[in-house]
């Protein structure tokens, strides 16, 4: 078991989930001075600092323009914070309460180059105003939903319906599948030049995770696998997933890709990535916020 968590995750918010159903609390610590504003637009985040040393931009609730929904997080030392959806403002660029503070930028951007638990807040809201968005119309009856519980409920307006909805997360299992000294990798057409990565797929009803594992490897290389063993875990709000990291042990080693999911797999020794692969080379590893990156990196050292 790895002794550290996963980028996005090793969450630093206490979610108070037994204060969300207290209404008059949550408007208390909404309106209190020092409550701290996370806000989203359009799936971005809000980024201060500079580009080498980007942080969480937050806000004060008196910045907020008009119309804004929130979501409670949670607190850290006392202090409430909430995320904002500011995505009814056209242009927060103009907004007097923003235009000087920081800009609007896809996580993936810059949150390699955050501190963790500033990568773990921004994660959080940027994965809970997601399905608030997507979610504003009952699945069983089609009425429209209302926000309750500070956010992390969604219930049905139709009061012969009343439905609660719950924040939606897609378990998906990714898995460095190795053989001795060698390990399978692949890329996608969508990948930058040269990266290789870990596979990686949804996983499917009536399925366990180690039965996904398996299928997902098979499906995409013709590779079947033994020994399937949890890695660890991370939230991946891109837009929506929970990363489940395996590794698994070869049992065969011909590989016969599947074209609509890759371009390319092949095994690749240790010796080859720790001398060959990086900057200036021809092949690179993926992403250091990503789990496959932490799948490989641990391979490789043992």
């Amino acid at each position: 078991m790895p002794n550290k968590p996963n980028f996005y995750a090793g969450g630093v918010l206490d979610r108070v989930s037994a204060q969300r159903k207290d209404q008059s609390w949550i408007d208390a610590v909404f309106a209190a001075a020092e409550t701290r504003i996370v806000p989203i637009w359009r799936a971005q985040n809000f980024v201060a600092g500079g580009a080498d040393l980007p942080r969480a931009g937050l806000l004060s609730v008196a910045d907020l323009p008009e119309g804004t929904e929130y979501v409670l997080l949670g607190l850290r030392d006392g202090t409430a914070y909430f995320a904002a959806d500011l995505s009814h403002v056209e242009d927060p660029a103009v907004h007097p309460g923003l235009s000087a503070r920081g800009s609007f930028a896809d996580l993936r951007s810059f949150g390699p180059l955050m501190a963790p638990e500033e990568g773990n807040i921004l994660a959080y809201a940027r994965g809970l105003t997601w399905w608030h968005a997507r979610h504003r119309f009952c699945g069983v009856c089609g009425h429209p939903t209302v926000s309750a519980e500070g956010g992390h409920v969604r219930r049905c307006t139709n009061p012969d319906c009343a439905t609660p909805h719950f924040p939606r997360t897609d378990p998906a299992v990714i898995m460095l599948v190795h053989d001795g000294d060698r390990c399978l990798l692949g890329r996608q057409s969508r990948f930058p030049p040269g990266m290789y990565s870990t596979l990686a797929g949804f996983v499917e009803p009536g399925e366990s995770l180690e039965e996904a594992v398996a299928r997902e490897v098979l499906e995409e290389t013709g590779i079947r696998v033994g020994e399937v063993t949890y890695h660890s875990s991370q939230p991946w709000p891109f837009p929506s997933s929970l990363m489940l990291g395996f590794h698994a042990e070869a049992v065969s080693r011909d590989i016969s890709i599947e074209q609509d999911e890759l371009e390319d797999a092949g095994w690749f020794s240790r010796e080859e990535i720790l001398t060959t692969w990086g900057e200036g080379g021809t092949h690179r590893l993926p992403r250091t916020d990503s789990i496959s990156r932490r799948l490989i990196e641990d391979w490789l050292h043992g």
